[in-house]
């Protein structure tokens, strides 16, 4: 048990530059704190102890922020920054090193039973406010950006932005590109949730571009008829 503590906060650490020590993650951070609670909840929960497992995590909930059912399955070293308004439902599973930033939800879409929530791959980063709905996975070091909805599969090694998500980039390139480069290392987690492409921003771009080039094609067919008047 021990071992296992030392190694989420080592997860903690290597991924918080504002953590100064062991002890400041023990005793502040509420992300620690709601995996100490589910660990306990979710062993209850597996022993059939289901009405005891929801009061510690409702508990967990009260005193962190953050709402993780107990038969939700979280793999090592989880890591969630700041945490509030973070929701994990009972079907997700979660793998290691996952960084959750704060208002992000692994949710359902609908009453259906069974396997109704998604799947999270190593290495994976969520951001902040992200929604991630429905029974499917996202693949490894795959990353959510800030205020995506995401509705359907993401293979590995992508990114995906919008409203509904869609991926943008695939093993670090722009999906319109052909040209390959080297793939992320898949030991490290990529954290940077600005510099991401902006599909928006690239269709108005392309917008404005147009007037612009056809602009410049009519001069140039204005001025070819003049010369030839004179």
């Amino acid at each position: 048990m021990f071992r296992w503590i030392r190694d989420e906060i080592q997860g903690i650490m290597d991924r918080d530059p504002a953590a100064r020590s062991p002890l400041e993650v023990i005793l502040c951070y509420p992300g620690f704190h709601a995996i100490i609670f589910h660990r306990i909840a979710h062993w209850l929960h597996n022993h059939r102890l289901k009405l005891l497992a929801r009061i510690i995590s409702q508990i967990s909930r009260f005193l962190t922020g953050i709402e993780i059912h107990p038969g939700a399955k979280i793999g090592k070293r989880l890591f969630i920054d700041h945490g509030m308004g973070v929701v994990i439902g009972e079907t997700a599973e979660i793998g290691d090193n996952v960084t959750i930033y704060q208002g992000a939800t692994l949710g359902g879409t609908g009453k259906e039973k069974g396997k109704r929530h998604p799947t999270i791959g190593n290495g994976v980063v969520i951001s902040a406010g992200a929604k991630v709905l429905g029974p499917f996975k996202v693949g490894d070091n795959s990353k959510i950006g800030a205020g995506a909805v995401v509705l359907k599969e993401v293979p590995p090694n992508c990114t995906v932005v919008g409203v509904p998500g869609r991926i943008v980039r695939k093993d670090n390139v722009r999906v319109r590109e052909e040209k390959q480069v080297k793939k992320i290392d898949c030991d490290e987690v990529d954290l940077d949730q600005v510099r991401l492409p902006d599909p928006i921003d690239d269709a108005f771009s392309c917008i404005v571009k147009r007037p612009t080039k056809l602009e410049s094609q009519l001069k140039e067919l204005e001025e070819v008829k003049e010369n030839e008047v004179v």
